[in-house]
C-alpha cells in the first residue's frame, strides 16, 4: 500500500516538514496542515488513508481533529503524536478511535513501523468487513460462538482492536472465554505470524514469577543451573497474554511496569538491558479498579495495561445463546468420541436454560462433554444430565401437578393443563428412551390413549404404527 494518502497535521513547521520529506521518500502521497482548523477543512473536502496529528496545537487540539475525522471518514487511521504524553490523554485518544499514540521525540524507524502496520491492518479490516457483510448472523469466529447483541459488539471490535498496538485488558467471570478473545485479537493483528505466549499468573509461585517473565542468569538463585530466557523474550514480535494478572504480587508489578513502559528488562541476576517488541493482553476475573482502591494493584500499571478494555458478559445474561453453544459442544464431542449424537432434547434444553451457570461457558462445555460420554442413544436426554454437578442446584423447569396453586389474577385453565400434559408426555418418552408402551404405563393410561395424546400435540413421530 505504498501509494496511501497521508495527512500530516502539526503547528510546528520543522516537524511538519520532516514528516512530509520522510513519508514522500517512503512513496506515500502526503498533504500537510499547519493546525487543527486547516486539517478539518481539508478532511471535509478529501478523504485520506491515514492522518498523523499533533495533540497540542493552537486553537483546535488534535483530539478535535481525531473526532471530526472519525465522523467524516470512520475508516481513516489516525496516529496521535505529542511532546506532552500522558496516560489519560492516550486513553482518551484510544476511546475516540486513534490507532496509536507516540510521544515526541520518536525514532524514525518506530513511526515507519507503526504506519506500515496500520495500513496493513486496515487492508485486513476491509477484507474482514466484506466477509462479515455476507453473513446474516454470527456463528463461530476464531472459536468464539455466539449471536447475542453483546457478543456481536465484541466480535465487531476485535479487528479494530487487533489493528492497534495498544495493550488490552479483558475482564469477566471465569469461564466466559477471555483467552479465546485474546487469541482472536492476536490472529487478526499484524503480529499473527509471531508467537502468542500465555502465562497464568495465578499458577506460578510468587518466588518464580519474575524468572518466568524475564528469565534468569545461571547462578542467580538456588537451582538456576543454566541461563534461561523468559516469556517476554519468547513473545518478542508477538503477543504476551497475562491470564489472571490480578494475582501478581507488588514486587513483580513493579518489574512489569518498567518492562511495559520502557519495553526493556533485565534477567534475574543479570545486568544487561534486553529490549523486546511485545503487545500485552491481560485478563482478570476480579474488579481491578477495586483492587487498585484497596492498594492491592498499582494504579500506574493498571492504566498501562487497561488502554483498551473488553468486558465479557456472563452466560446467565445471554441465555438465548445456550442452545447454540450446547449444539456446538455436542457436535465437537460427538465427533471426538466417534458417536452419532445429533441433537439435545427440548426438555434437556429447558433444564440447561433454567440454570444460571456460575462456571459460565466452560461449565456448559463440561456438562455437554459428560452427557455425550454417557449417552447411549442418538439424542441427549435429560437423564444424561443428572450426573452433572449443576443438578444439585438446578431450578426445575416445570412444576409438579400437585404443587400448583391458583394465582390471585387467575389462569387460563385449558392452556395450563395442555402445557402440563404435553410436558409429562415428553418426559415419559425421554425417561423410557422412546418406548411408547412403557411411557403409557408410567402415566397410567392405555397405549391407544397415549398415541392419541401424542398426535394431539404433534409428538407422535412416524414410528407409531410399527411399535403398535
Amino acid at each position: 500500500m505504498t501509494m496511501a494518502r497521508i495527512l500530516v497535521v502539526d503547528d510546528e513547521n520543522s516537524m511538519r516538514e520532516f514528516l512530509e520529506i520522510m513519508l514522500n521518500k517512503e512513496g506515500y502521497q502526503v498533504a500537510t496542515a499547519a493546525g487543527g482548523g486547516e486539517a478539518i477543512d481539508i478532511l471535509e473536502k478529501n478523504p485520506f488513508d491515514l492522518v498523523i496529528t499533533d495533540i497540542r496545537m493552537k486553537e483546535i487540539y488534535g483530539l478535535e481533529v481525531l473526532k471530526r475525522c472519525k465522523e467524516l471518514h470512520p475508516s481513516t487511521i489516525v496516529i496521535m503524536i505529542s511532546a506532552y504524553a500522558s496516560t489519560s490523554t492516550a486513553v482518551e485518544a484510544m476511546k475516540w478511535g486513534a490507532y496509536d499514540y507516540l510521544p515526541k521525540p520518536f525514532k524514525v524507524r518506530e513511526i515507519k513501523g507503526v504506519i506500515r502496520d496500520a495500513l496493513v491492518a486496515a487492508q485486513a479490516q476491509e477484507a474482514h468487513e466484506k466477509v462479515a457483510a455476507d453473513k446474516t448472523s454470527a456463528t463461530e469466529y476464531h472459536g468464539i460462538v455466539g449471536e447475542s447483541q453483546e457478543i456481536r459488539k465484541i466480535l465487531d471490535l476485535i479487528p479494530r482492536i487487533a489493528a492497534a498496538t495498544s495493550n488490552v485488558l479483558i475482564t469477566g467471570e471465569s469461564g466466559t472465554g477471555k483467552e479465546l478473545i485474546a487469541k482472536a485479537i492476536h490472529r487478526e493483528s499484524p503480529r499473527k505470524d509471531n508467537p502468542f505466549v500465555t502465562v497464568n499468573c495465578g499458577s506460578v509461585p510468587e518466588t518464580l514469577m519474575e524468572s518466568e517473565l524475564f528469565g534468569h542468569k545461571k547462578g542467580a538463585f538456588t537451582g538456576a543451573t543454566t541461563t534461561r530466557s523468559g516469556l517476554f523474550e519468547a513473545a518478542d514480535g508477538g503477543t504476551l497474554f497475562l491470564d489472571e494478572m490480578a494475582e501478581l504480587t507488588p514486587p513483580v508489578q513493579v518489574k512489569l511496569l518498567r518492562a511495559v513502559q520502557e519495553k526493556t528488562f533485565k534477567m534475574v541476576g543479570g545486568s544487561e538491558e534486553l529490549s523486546v517488541d511485545v503487545r500485552i493482553i491481560s485478563a482478570t476475573n476480579r474488579d481491578l479498579e477495586r483492587e487498585v482502591m484497596n492498594g492491592n494493584f498499582r494504579e500506574d500499571l493498571y492504566y498501562r495495561l487497561n488502554v483498551i478494555n473488553i468486558n465479557m458478559p456472563p452466560l446467565r445474561e445471554r441465555p438465548e445463546e445456550i442452545p447454540l453453544l450446547a449444539q456446538h459442544f455436542l457436535e465437537k464431542y460427538s465427533q471426538q468420541m466417534g458417536k452419532d449424537i445429533r441433537k439435545i432434547s427440548s426438555f434437556a434444553l429447558d433444564i440447561l436454560k433454567s440454570y444460571n451457570f456460575p462456571g459460565n461457558i466452560r461449565e456448559l462445555e463440561n456438562i455437554i462433554e459428560r452427557s455425550v460420554a454417557l449417552e447411549s442413544s442418538n439424542i441427549v436426554l435429560s437423564d444424561s444430565l443428572t450426573l452433572s454437578s449443576f443438578k444439585q442446584t438446578q431450578v426445575q423447569p416445570k412444576p409438579d401437578a400437585v404443587s400448583l396453586t391458583l394465582p390471585q389474577e387467575g389462569i387460563d385453565l385449558d392452556n395450563v393443563l395442555g402445557q402440563l400434559e404435553r410436558d409429562l408426555l415428553q418426559q415419559a418418552l425421554e425417561r423410557t428412551r422412546g418406548a411408547k408402551q412403557k411411557a403409557a404405563d408410567l402415566l397410567g393410561i392405555s397405549f391407544r390413549s397415549f398415541r392419541y395424546r401424542l398426535a394431539k400435540y404433534g409428538l407422535g413421530g412416524d414410528d407409531e404404527a410399527a411399535e403398535e
